[in-house]
Order: structure tokens, then sequence, then C-alpha cells
């Protein structure tokens, strides 16, 4: 809110009293040079101007569902457990993942077991061979006046056909070598792959619980929608949980409606304090204004413009507070000994200015000014009106039609 400089001097004027062409009853206000404070309060949090982020454990957006943790607000100590979670999808997952490395065993269990009945039975055929091949080889080399002709030509043709065949035994070893390797190779491959699907299960199962990295203060975040992590609720692995601030570094941040935070800018005086504590009230300039307005929730349309304000560090050492405190913040938009001032409600827009309605002897006169500080209910004129002079507080609509009031 704003103070005036002084209680506005508010007059009915007669028609008679205005030259015969004021309006028959007019609300007007005499400019005086005076003191003038304007400011403006907004709604804030306390928090740490530098913060340990603390995910939810875990790896791979793997689900979770918190069953404990600290109060918010908590102080805790280095490696302190804060919050622990259970993940029943993962041990299911994990016990899916032991059944397939069964599987993955036994499958090459059985692959070896047919490679060395394949090779068994190759050996076996090859014996075969060399044995017929012996006795074929010997009679080949026998003389024709020995054995018959025929017996002997026989053997030659036995030998060379035996000895082709024992190349094809070969060949076809060589091949269920090859092969069997190949298949056997596909079956490890397979298994690393659930072996490696089974350590990230339960790695996931032994990251059940959240422990502070430092001492500090336990502080939930909250999400997109403006709610924190509530016991039995459904969160994920890697998404935020909550900070631990340095309780050294405070700063407050607070926020305006769009409209209303025009005047902001970094350097402004603000004063500060917890709400429902005025003595505990200290004053310190703004520290950062944000770039652009946003919006707060998804239920409020309104834009807001956040601002922070770091609180002194004698002040840190003094209070007790902690972040998360809500506080309230007047923003000190103007202070002057003697300055021009008019409300609000006088100002209209003109081309891309301001004006108001002045009442001379002869009836309103439109007035160019040039504003200075605007604040929520009135504002500073640096030109365009001189003291005394008096301005209508409701100019008719066919001046401007546009009340400044609602752009201010």
């Amino acid at each position: 809110m704003s103070r005036w400089p002084i209680p506005p001097l508010l007059a009915l004027l007669l028609l008679a009293a205005c030259g015969g062409e004021a309006p028959e009853r007019a609300v007007v206000e005499e400019v005086r040079a005076a003191p003038l404070r304007l400011s403006i309060e907004a709604q804030g949090e306390l928090k740490a101007a530098v913060a340990t982020r603390l995910t939810v454990p875990g790896q791979g957006w793997t689900s979770r569902q918190l069953v404990w943790m600290v109060p918010d607000g908590s102080r805790v100590a280095a490696g302190e457990v804060v919050a622990r979670f259970s993940a029943e999808q993962t041990r299911l997952e994990r016990d899916k993942a032991l059944l397939g490395l069964e599987r993955s065993r036994l499958s090459r269990l059985a692959k070896e077991s047919e490679l060395a009945l394949g090779d068994g039975r190759l050996e076996v055929d090859r014996a075969q061979v060399e044995g017929q091949l012996a006795i074929a080889s010997r009679y080949a080399q026998a003389e024709f006046a020995a054995i018959a002709r025929n017996v002997v030509l026989d053997a030659i043709a036995d030998a060379e056909y035996l000895g082709e065949k024992r190349e094809v035994l070969d060949w076809r070893k060589g091949q269920s070598a090859a092969r069997g390797g190949a298949e056997l190779r596909v079956l490890d491959a397979q298994r690393q792959s659930v072996e490696a699907n089974l350590r990230v299960r339960e790695a996931d199962l032994d990251a059940l619980e959240l422990r502070a990295p430092h001492e500090g203060v336990f502080v939930l975040t909250a999400n997109w929608t403006g709610e924190k992590p509530q016991l039995g609720a459904q969160v994920f692995a890697g998404n935020d949980f909550a900070t631990l601030p340095d309780s050294r570094a405070l700063e407050v941040e607070l926020s305006l409606p769009q409209l209303e935070a025009q005047g902001l800018a970094v350097g402004l005086p603000v004063r500060l304090h917890p709400v429902g504590a005025p003595e505990q009230g200290f004053e310190a300039p703004i520290t950062w204004v944000a770039s652009a307005p946003r919006a707060v929730s998804r239920n409020n349309p309104v834009r807001h413009l956040a601002f922070k304000v770091a609180v002194p560090e004698d002040v840190v050492r003094q209070r007790p507070w902690v972040p998360g405190q809500a506080f309230v913040g007047r923003v000190i938009l103007k202070e002057a000994e003697s300055a021009l001032s008019v409300p609000n409600l006088a100002l209209f827009s003109e081309n891309g200015g301001h004006a108001v309605q002045v009442l001379t002897r002869h009836g309103p006169e439109r007035r160019a000014v040039v504003l200075g500080v605007r604040g929520p209910a009135r504002s500073e004129v640096i030109e365009g009106l001189a003291e005394g002079e008096r301005v209508l507080l409701t100019p008719p609509a066919a001046a401007g039609g546009q009340d400044a009031g609602a752009g201010a």
C-alpha cells in the first residue's frame, strides 16, 4: 500500500462554482508537494543461496514408493538416513533377470551337450573310415599275382572313396565347431545382457535409502504443481526430492503479479520479516530480478515476477531461521522529502503517455503529464502539474475512456 503525501483534498464542486462547464459533481484533489513514500507488499519464502540437491536414489527412471522420511525442515547430520523407499516393480524385474540367467545357463549346457554329441558321432564315423581305409589301402597295394585282379581294383576304388569320405567328415567337424562356437557366443552374449540387467536391478534394490551427504536442514522440493512428496507417493529415480541448504547463506525469494511489478529493480530497498513476527524485521536491497514473469501454478493464470533479497550475515547469525519459512516483504519504490503525486484513479492513457483532467475556472482541462515512479495507488508526477492545481479523480469517459489505474 502507498502512503499519500497529505490527506487528499476532496471537494464536491457545484456547476456554478466551476464556471458552468464542470460536471455537476466532481471529486478533486489539490496537488501538493509533500513527503512521498511509495511501496508495495509481496509474499515470499526463505531459501538458501547455496543448497545440495538430493534426488530419488536409483537408476534409469525406475519407479519407487516413499515409505518413510524425516520431517520437512529437520536438521540432519552427515550420513543420516533421511528417506526410505520400496521398489516392488524392480524386485519383480530382478527375479525375472535371475530366471533369465538360469535359462541362459541351461541353454548353454544343452548346446554344449548337443555339440559334444555331434562331435562324438563324427569321431566314430571317422574312426570307422580310418579302419576301412587302412584295409582298403593294404589290398590296393597288393600284387595281381597274389590277389585276384578285381579284388585289387575294388580296394583301390574303396580307398579313393574312403579318403574323400574322411575329408568330408573332417570338413563337417570343422563346420560343426565353427557353427557351434557361434551359437555359444550368441548364448554368452545373451547371458551377459541378462547379467548386466541383473546388476542394474540389484543396484537399484541396494539404493532404497537416501542419506544426507553433509549436515544441514532437510527441505523437501515441490514438483511443478507446487506439491511436496507425501508418504506413499510414487516417485522416480533421478527426480528432485529435497535439498540440504547451507544455512549460513540465506535469501528471500518473493514474487509480485506482473502488473504490480513494473517498478522492480536491483538495488531497491525491501523491508522483510517472517510471517507473524514483524519484530524480527530487517531491511536489505533487491539482489536479483527475474528476466520474465511466469505462472506460479496451473490453477492461477496470473503471471508473477520473481525477485530475491539476500539476508545480511549478521541477521543470519542472530536469527534461528530455517529455509522454507514464509516471509512478507515491502518494496520501497520511492522515498522523497518533497514530491508531487496523484492517485492512479486520476490518470488515463493518451498517445502512448499519460494525462489528467485539471479543474480550472473554465472547467476540466486535459493535461499531459510525465510520471516517475508508479505505485499501486499513487504515482509520482515529474512534469505537467504545478502545486495548487486541482485534479479530477474520476476523469470523464470522453477524456480518454481508459483509467490508467488499471495499468498502473
